[in-house]
């Protein structure tokens, strides 16, 4: 049994594939299957089982897996360590963040970031995708009904929309005050697949949803506070995007004793339990959250953010 051996198992195991283990690893599969065999001849049993779609440890091939991971974390630990020794925190950190909150909130808290630890490389993904963290993303911020039980997720806050117009569109339409009077509406918002949208009103115990068919629509939140603002309809968009305007009262809101939701109810941070975090990459999830969880002015806040895609 080689370290070798046990650093291939590990990563087959992590990637479901023989195929995608060979790339990581830049082996033929025939090569990664020879690897395997060998490890398998030595401990004298079957590590892996073969389904339709990928291969998964036997209940042998699970406690080997933990071991070999627990020694790949170890090496990468002490090579960064070596590399650290008398230099600034240094490393790469890739992330995924929602295209909306990540521009008009995060942007700043990136920069802020980035000049605290001029060594660590940040690679940011502005994007809505909802699918797992792929091999270039250590760090991904998604809004999701319930987090997935094979990544650990932190929380930054509850989602919070808000059905608001510009006032002089108020001025002139009467706002919807109940569900259905939205469905007739000029909806400003993001988010639909196809014609229709579906949204998630709670009151109380109480759950409505109805199906609205928006006439503006995009993902990027900017275009979609220009619209409110010029008076183009009822917009469904996050408290953040205006909240500012709100507070002067060129934004007016309505449907307040609903909490609204499109994507979800929660904002998460989301990692691998088994993928290794370097120091940059723990750092940087730390002061996210110290980011999301902090008053104005940087103070702790009394409740959760109320922070959205």
């Amino acid at each position: 049994m080689d370290l070798q051996s046990l650093a291939l198992f590990a990563e087959i195991v992590d990637c479901g594939s023989l195929s995608d283990a060979g790339r990581k690893f830049r082996m033929s599969r025939a090569n990664v299957s020879y690897h395997l065999s060998r490890l398998e001849k030595s401990v004298g049993v079957q590590l892996l089982r073969r389904t339709t779609r990928r291969v998964e440890p036997t209940e042998i091939g699970l406690k080997i897996y933990q071991h070999a991971r627990n020694i790949q974390d170890e090496m990468l630990a002490v090579r960064e360590t070596v590399a650290s020794l008398g230099q600034e925190l240094q490393g790469r950190v890739g992330l995924s963040v929602p295209s909306g909150y990540g521009e008009m909130v995060m942007g700043d808290w990136l920069i802020d970031f980035k000049r605290l630890y001029p060594g660590i490389v940040l690679d940011v993904l502005f994007e809505n995708r909802a699918d797992n963290l792929r091999d270039d993303v250590d760090i991904s911020i998604r809004v999701i009904e319930q987090a997935p039980p094979s990544l650990v997720a932190r929380s930054l806050g509850e989602v919070r929309y808000l059905a608001c117009a510009a006032r002089a569109y108020a001025d002139v339409h009467r706002l919807p005050s109940t569900l259905p009077e939205l469905r007739i509406a000029p909806v400003i918002t993001s988010g639909v697949v196809g014609r229709q949208l579906r949204l998630s009103a709670y009151r109380g115990s109480e759950r409505h949803e109805v199906m609205l068919e928006p006439v503006l629509v995009s993902e990027h939140f900017p275009f979609l506070r220009k619209g409110i603002l010029a008076g183009l309809g009822v917009g469904l968009v996050p408290d953040y995007v205006v909240l500012d305007k709100v507070a002067t009262g060129e934004i007016v809101t309505t449907l307040t004793d609903y909490r609204l939701s499109i994507f979800g109810t929660h904002m998460y941070l989301l990692y691998m339990p088994n993928r290794h975090q370097t120091r940059a990459v723990r750092t940087c999830i730390e002061y996210l959250l110290r980011k999301a969880h902090a008053g104005p002015g940087g103070a702790p806040a009394k409740l959760s953010p109320t922070i959205c895609l």
